[in-house]
């Protein structure tokens, strides 16, 4: 299939821009079906500001997880998971639980 740079408007910043014949090809070798939204600018832009933790357009940004202390049962190492641990089971480590996980 031969492709053909396409002018788009950024729906961002209402900005025009070029969606090249190596983008289509890029898009339509990965599936993606729909063309880009936003420019890149407001690509990149977009980017940092959700790799950030800040975003707040379309969803809310996820609030910071809630660490809770607790005692490796593999190896007895202080360490912190993101769940209440309870007493009726064992809690590892990163290390131990990527062990523990690879012997089932």
């Amino acid at each position: 299939m031969s492709y053909s740079d396409k002018v788009l408007k950024c729906r961002e910043c209402g900005a025009d821009f070029v969606f090249t014949a190596g983008e289509q090809e890029f898009y339509a070798s990965r599936g993606l079906m729909n063309e880009p939204g936003r420019c890149p600018t407001c690509r990149a832009a977009r980017r940092q500001r959700m790799n950030n933790g800040d975003y707040a357009g379309d969803r809310p940004s996820r609030p910071q997880r809630e660490m809770h202390p607790a005692v490796c049962a593999e190896c007895g190492t202080s360490t912190m998971v993101p769940f209440l641990p309870r007493n009726d089971k064992p809690v590892y480590c990163s290390t131990c639980y990527d062990r523990v996980r690879a012997r089932r």
